[in-house]
């Protein structure tokens, strides 16, 4: 019940945040797009091969409600569909996302063993040069450990953004802190090491495509990746 309870908030605010949206339009921030990725790699885990991924949002003085999926072009990939609710200020954010995945039970089952949904917090700092986010499931299928008893599966993440050779580039480190299934993970393990870089591509004088490509590794899994995409 806890994480049905969870979804129908987010719910329910996103019908009280539209009607105050439709009054101040002129100050509402508005996106939607797709990325079309050669292989759907999240925190060092494989999740699927060429995917399209689209994303719309709203946002509104800090306070932002977004939709994200993702569909292989494999049938067998996992199909996901998520919801971000958060605020920031300044460097400063917070969220709750409600991740969705097709493997298992349909989107409307709550059940404590008869969900597929989950429910991460996120808590994070900008400070220009290197970003802070630490990320902590609370409800919903979060993982367990090896007794059984639910995890709390967590993430940190360290990311350092840098232009070198007219691209820009990120840097990123990310480890989950403690036993959990959700990363696999028997205690501290580093699961994502990765370099990214992106650069317009035009296709126009007006127009341009944004290209980015990122390696991966992880330590946990010995996994390796190295995938790229386009921004639409």
């Amino acid at each position: 019940m806890k994480a049905k309870n969870v979804t129908r908030g987010m719910m329910a605010l996103a019908f009280i945040l539209i009607p105050a949206l439709l009054k101040a339009q002129d100050k509402v921030e508005a996106s939607v797009g797709a990325d079309l990725v050669s292989g759907y790699i999240w925190r060092g885990q494989d999740l699927g091969g060429v995917s399209l991924q689209p994303s719309l949002s709203v946002a509104y003085k800090g306070l932002s409600l977004g939709a994200w999926g993702s569909v292989g072009i494999d049938g067998s990939d996992t199909k996901e569909m998520d919801l971000t609710l958060g605020y920031s200020t300044g460097g400063f954010s917070i969220s709750v996302t409600d991740y969705w995945f097709n493997n298992g039970p349909g989107y409307f089952h709550y059940g404590a063993h008869d969900t597929s949904h989950v429910f991460e917090a996120q808590a994070g700092y900008d400070f220009g040069v290197l970003s802070v986010n630490w990320y902590t499931n609370f409800a919903g299928n979060d993982g367990v450990k090896a007794n059984g008893k639910r995890a709390y599966s967590s993430y940190v993440s360290l990311a350092a953004p840098f232009r070198l050779g007219g691209l820009d580039w990120t840097a990123e480190i990310g480890a989950t802190p403690w036993e959990n299934s959700f990363y696999n993970a028997t205690g501290f393990s580093v699961c994502d090491i990765s370099l990214g870089a992106a650069k317009e591509i035009a296709v126009t004088p007006s127009f341009s495509l944004p290209l980015f490509a990122k390696a991966t590794w992880n330590p946990r899994t010995e996994g390796t990746y190295l995938v790229v995409g386009l921004s639409f």
